[in-house]
């Protein structure tokens, strides 16, 4: 058996890619947005890309599409980052590689590794793992972001929206795709004058003079865990499509097999790591499967200098700060980047034994986490409504960080998982 198909199940597949309405129909409509994001205002994109140079230097260096598509001026908000994220989809998909070419490309668009007389070598595997979990992940910040599709020359008016399960694009930039209570919900009950952002700011300050004061017991952040793993499984996505109703797409339908080439299996997609109700639910500890000590070396010794490349983005985005929350300036975030990327892992099952899980559910509220499960495990399923409705006070680059924060911690637990079934295999 191919060492991928034993994890296969853990990893996400919820790329736009993956999936396609039954009677395999793309639908065809004026966008309800202008810019690149159908969550962001297009002048704030805008003016982040005519003050920053380097971005367009970045571009004509790195970028498979060679202009600055939609997902490149989104990211340009965090220049910095994206430097590391082009040089790493570049060498992926560009530079030498056990995979040819076209391969990769495919790979990209398909959920491609099968058994059979024409296995793949464990660096091609390799090489297709990255791929299949960066654009796992980059689905993740695509529609995080309200990314809206590209301009199409061969369309009248410029647009091509995809029909995924009854789901079209547009459906980023309205609020009828969920009515879900728990989106205005709030586990904290702030009151009095204090906002959402002071309330957030007070709660970070006082986590840090508990753990200097007292550290919790390893038992007791082993328990902390338990139940905030067992709580994101009853974090509810945004998980009602919205129909469109049938004259309003009818005369634009266009019969079209593009897709469905690459599928053998729409309804494949994300499941829970393990069902509600079970008493003892699997846990990966992150200290005997580590990227660092395990992933890193593997990858490396595989597929060239991919290893380097993931490991400066990783660190990137987990460090990058400009040391400022909404209005207020030298403000140490580490507490809540750390909140947000060990989140992550924990929904797929991972725990960090230094880690106090009890920071989870002091600094990320219900509606947060809704948005960061939506995000991270339906990504198609996210709305500007979701977008909206966590941290109101913030920039747009703010929560643009956060979705670069959630999608490099979703693509490392996806290598943690699909790494550590091919080092077995190996033992």
């Amino acid at each position: 058996m191919c060492p991928l198909s034993l994890e296969r199940g853990r990893q996400n597949p919820d790329s736009p890619f993956l999936a396609l309405e039954e009677d395999k129909r793309i639908r065809v409509s004026q966008p309800l947005t202008r810019g690149p994001s159908a969550f962001i205002p297009e002048k704030e994109v805008v003016q982040a890309n005519t003050v920053d140079e380097r971005t367009n230097f970045l571009v004509e260096e790195y970028s498979t599409s060679g202009r600055l598509d939609n997902i490149t001026q989104v990211m340009s908000l965090h220049a910095q980052y994206l430097e590391s994220f082009l040089r790493s989809q570049f060498y992926m998909l560009r530079m030498d590689g056990p995979l040819p070419l076209p391969h990769r490309h495919y790979i990209a668009i398909m959920k491609l590794v099968k058994t059979g007389e024409n296995n793949w070598s464990l660096p091609e595997l390799v090489h297709a793992v990255v791929l299949l979990a960066h654009y796992h992940a980059l689905a993740s910040f695509v529609f995080g972001s309200g990314i809206n599709p590209e301009r199409d020359p061969e369309i009248s008016n410029g647009f091509r929206l995809i029909s995924v399960n009854n789901f079209c694009v547009c459906d980023l930039a309205n609020d009828n795709s969920i009515e879900n209570a728990s989106l205005t919900g709030n586990n904290f009950g702030i009151v009095d004058s204090l906002s959402e952002l002071e309330a957030l700011m007070d709660r970070m300050k006082r986590l840090r003079e508990e753990r200097e004061d007292e550290e919790a017991s390893q038992e007791e952040m082993t328990t902390r865990f338990e139940k905030e793993k067992k709580e994101s499984l009853f974090v509810v996505s945004g998980d009602t499509f919205h129909s469109f109703p049938h004259s309003d797409f009818e005369d634009d339908m266009i019969i079209t097999s593009d897709v469905s080439r690459y599928i053998e299996d729409p309804g494949f997609g994300y499941e829970d790591f393990a069902r509600r109700g079970e008493e003892h639910l699997p846990t990966f500890r992150a200290q005997d499967y580590t990227w660092e000590n395990h992933g890193f070396s593997l990858v490396n010794r595989l597929y060239s200098d991919i290893g380097h490349l993931l490991d400066e983005k990783f660190r990137m985005v987990y460090n990058l700060t400009y040391n400022t929350m909404a209005t207020h300036e030298d403000v140490d975030t580490t507490t809540l980047r750390r909140a947000l990327f060990n989140y992550v892992h924990c929904m797929f099952g991972i725990r960090y034994d230094d880690y106090d899980y009890g920071e989870v559910n002091q600094l990320l509220e219900r509606s947060l986490k809704v948005y960061i499960k939506t995000v991270t495990c339906y990504p198609e399923r996210t709305t500007k409504r979701m977008y909206d409705s966590y941290w109101r006070q913030f920039k747009h680059s703010e929560k643009v960080h956060v979705n670069l924060l959630l999608m490099e911690a979703r693509m490392q637990a996806e290598l943690l998982y699909a790494l550590r079934a091919i080092t077995r295999h190996l033992t």
